[in-house]
């Protein structure tokens, strides 16, 4: 299939002077490289998050609403568990 697509001056000219030394064509500089890309990008490990809930029943009734200062007293013990 053919087709067109702008590359800048200095990438191209880059291109047709690795492509004279290697005895080859731009267009087969082009093409290797977009099918390394193209198996890179497919060889990419998707991130996946695990699972890590615990299976409760979410908040208790008693900290619904409250704010997150709150929330950290209470985890904290009382204790000021904010960074200074």
């Amino acid at each position: 299939m053919k087709t067109t697509f702008d590359l800048p001056d200095t990438l191209l000219k880059e291109a047709r002077r690795v492509a004279a030394a290697r005895a080859t064509t731009v267009k087969e500089l082009v093409e290797t490289g977009l099918r390394r890309e193209l198996r890179e990008r497919s060889r990419a490990a998707v991130f996946e998050l695990r699972d890590a809930s615990f299976g409760g029943r979410g908040l208790r009734p008693e900290v619904e609403g409250v704010s997150w200062d709150r929330l950290r007293e209470l985890a904290n013990g009382g204790r000021d568990g904010g960074i200074e």
